[in-house]
């Protein structure tokens, strides 16, 4: 039987709970796929207040839970085959660990773990205005390997809905950890201003 493709999904207390719940339910029914999730204490007053959905009901759309206080779980080594990780959304304070490899809790750890084992790491971090402290933070990120993906919705789609929004930009952060297979239903890609003419010289 082939090993499912692990992917740790975290929830931070930055504002935008829906994109990392809309995640788990994209994949909660892909069979090559398996979610090991965390969810921060300010990421559970995220769920109450933006989705108004409690701990219980994000951690059943997952394969695997895990506690952000247990720095004993298997996702907290590198032997742990994750295919990649991703935090969504990802609060400055999430990024400034990162950045600075503090690994104080299991979101940070395994982080720290994705970019060592040189796994792809996607933190969509949520702030703004954003102030030199977060600017440096992503730029240590970025150069440790991981990718700074904040949420901007883009327009070029044409989205209707709300919903449609969110469903673009996971779509792209699936793209980003090779589950193309998924993403691009979610985000299809771009075909050009005219794609009947987009290949000629």
């Amino acid at each position: 039987m082939p090993v499912p493709q692990r992917l740790i999904v975290a929830i931070t207390g930055a504002t935008g709970a829906i994109y990392g719940v809309r995640l788990l339910q994209v994949l909660k029914d892909v069979a090559d796929v398996e979610t090991h999730l965390l969810i921060s204490p300010a990421g559970v007053m995220n769920l109450q207040h933006e989705l108004e959905i409690g701990r219980a009901e994000v951690e059943a759309l997952a394969d695997v839970v895990h506690n952000v206080r247990d720095i004993g779980a298997t996702i907290a080594s590198g032997s742990f085959r994750a295919h990649a990780m991703v935090v969504a959304p990802c609060s400055m304070r999430t990024l400034a660990a990162v950045a600075h490899g503090l690994s104080d809790n299991l979101i940070t750890r395994a982080a720290d773990v994705t970019l060592k084992e040189r796994r792809k790491l996607v933190l969509m971090v949520r702030e703004t205005p954003l102030n030199l402290a977060h600017l440096r933070n992503m730029t240590a990120v970025t150069e440790m390997g991981g990718i700074v993906f904040p949420p901007v919705p883009g327009f070029y789609q044409k989205p209707r809905t709300l919903d449609e929004m969110v469903d673009h930009t996971v779509g792209r952060v699936l793209d980003l950890v090779d589950l193309h297979h998924v993403g691009e239903t979610l985000a299809p890609g771009w075909g050009g201003l005219n794609p009947a003419t987009s290949g000629d010289a």
